[in-house]
């Protein structure tokens, strides 16, 4: 009890006057809900203009790291009973379960991951690679290649994993994605860390900012 109380003298002590000094106070030592908020929106800040750039910067990319959002890549089998239930589709396609097999993320991956992007020459995406692409949908799409085709440029067509069809409406057409909207290819897999990103957009779509 002695000592909380010399703590919380100790610090009115120097607690500082100025204003600069009084905001660097809030931000570190604070133990208000205010000061808690004020922190995640710091490191909101930090990650998304600093960090987040910098990265992006050594990969060749303006997206190096993005999380999923939805169910489409997810494989809720083991790769041989989950080839057997899609083997059909695949060979129609001329991937055979050898080719599947020597795929990145054989396996798929879950919604909340974290996938590490690296900047690719669409030269070099590959029939099996996952890419990340932009369409007229809000967010990214990362989608596995199932063709790719040059037609003086190249055009690929891609699938999610777990989608019954390829996707073509009037947000997209993964029949006809160009190659000046893919955005990187992936390369790594932080399971579930991209759970902190979903829920912060989340809330502050709850909230009414619009992102």
């Amino acid at each position: 009890m002695f000592r909380k109380k010399k703590r919380v003298v100790e610090q009115s002590a120097w607690k500082p006057k100025s204003f600069w000094g009084r905001l660097w106070y809030f931000i570190w030592y604070d133990d208000s809900a205010w000061s808690w908020l004020a922190n995640v929106v710091l490191a909101y800040i930090i990650i998304k203009f600093l960090f987040y750039p910098a990265i992006g910067f050594l990969l060749g990319t303006n997206f190096p790291i993005v999380a999923v959002v939805s169910t489409s890549m997810v494989h809720d089998q083991p790769f041989d009973a989950w080839w057997t239930a899609h083997e059909d589709d695949y060979l129609a396609l001329g991937i055979t379960k050898a080719n599947f097999s020597g795929y990145d993320f054989r396996n798929g991956f879950n919604k909340g991951d974290l996938m590490l992007l690296i900047g690719k020459d669409p030269e070099d995406v590959e029939v099996g690679d996952v890419i990340v692409f932009q369409s007229k949908k809000p967010y990214p799409i990362i989608h596995r290649v199932i063709r790719k085709e040059d037609k003086g440029m190249w055009v690929f067509q891609t699938k999610g994993d777990n989608n019954a069809a390829q996707i073509r409406d009037s947000e997209l057409d993964e029949t006809y994605v160009l190659e000046k909207v893919i955005l990187g290819k992936a390369v790594g897999r932080i399971p579930w860390l991209g759970y902190i990103k979903i829920w912060f957009v989340d809330g502050l779509r709850m909230v009414g900012v619009r992102v």
